[in-house]
């Protein structure tokens, strides 16, 4: 318990210091590219990594949270719509729209600038017949009846420059998320926070989810969480079986998340 409250306090203490360091950036606001050993990085103007895409295998997910994202593989194969809240580097949007041919891929970003760079900078194709990228507000897409009931996936991974936690994760969010689902869809949340704030996000989810189930933290402090909108049956020789064909098809390390999954599993 020592040990994990030290871990809490230290990552705690990390992200204020590169937030304090954000000064030196100018406060954040300007969106840009870097390329650094071989990744190119987006950034609001400050220290924070808002999304990365390596340039030799651009259709690859770089980053660990980002691949746990994908998370609900192990539990649909065959979406029909699939939707992003918060584009970043359009890593997951994009992958997306590569590996699921047969699915409707929404993006919903408020920054135009950010929609620019991506489709500059980060290969995010033009809209088609399977691609629309929205410019709106996170919360005003959730909360539109329209839109209630259409989801079979929704990822959600919402910062702002100073990425001090969530832009949105209010009840009321995460409630209008769950409608947005259909009764199998399914929402994954990056949520990278202070200590012990994640479990606010979380007991919020559980409170509008009939099941929600979390990954081990990486980096430092990125939890990726689940809600499902219908409680699925966890067995757990079926998720490695279904893990292996992840792996192989998409060539993500699912076999991992099925270790977090029981690990979680353990615990609560």
């Amino acid at each position: 318990m020592e040990d994990t409250a030290e871990k809490q306090r230290l990552a705690n203490l990390m992200r204020h210091l590169v937030a304090s360091a954000s000064a030196l950036y100018g406060g954040g606001g300007s969106v840009e590219a870097r390329d650094e050993d071989g990744v190119r990085y987006l950034h609001f103007g400050t220290p924070w990594i808002q999304g990365a895409m390596r340039l030799a295998r651009p259709d690859e997910l770089e980053v660990e949270y980002v691949q746990q994202m994908m998370l609900w593989t192990l539990f649909m194969e065959s979406p029909a719509h699939i939707c992003q809240l918060g584009l970043g580097a359009a890593s997951l949007t994009r992958f997306c729209h590569l590996h699921y041919p047969q699915a409707q891929v929404t993006a919903v970003e408020i920054n135009q600038d950010v929609i620019d760079i991506c489709r500059e900078k980060f290969l995010l194709p033009p809209d088609n017949d399977r691609l629309k990228v929205r410019r709106a507000d996170a919360m005003d897409f959730v909360t539109d009846p329209v839109n209630h009931g259409t989801l079979d996936i929704l990822q959600v991974d919402l910062y702002d420059a100073q990425a001090h936690g969530p832009a949105l994760g209010s009840p009321a969010f995460y409630r209008a998320c769950a409608n947005c689902l259909k009764p199998d869809g399914m929402m994954t949340v990056n949520l990278f926070c202070d200590y012990p704030e994640h479990n606010d996000h979380l007991q919020r989810m559980e409170d509008v989810f009939q099941a929600v189930a979390w990954l081990p933290e990486v980096h430092d402090s990125n939890i990726v969480a689940i809600g499902f909108r219908r409680a699925p049956v966890l067995d757990f020789d079926e998720l490695y079986a279904r893990a292996e064909r992840v792996s192989l098809r998409l060539g993500l390390p699912a076999h991992t998340w099925v270790d977090g999954l029981y690990s979680w599993m353990a615990r609560n």
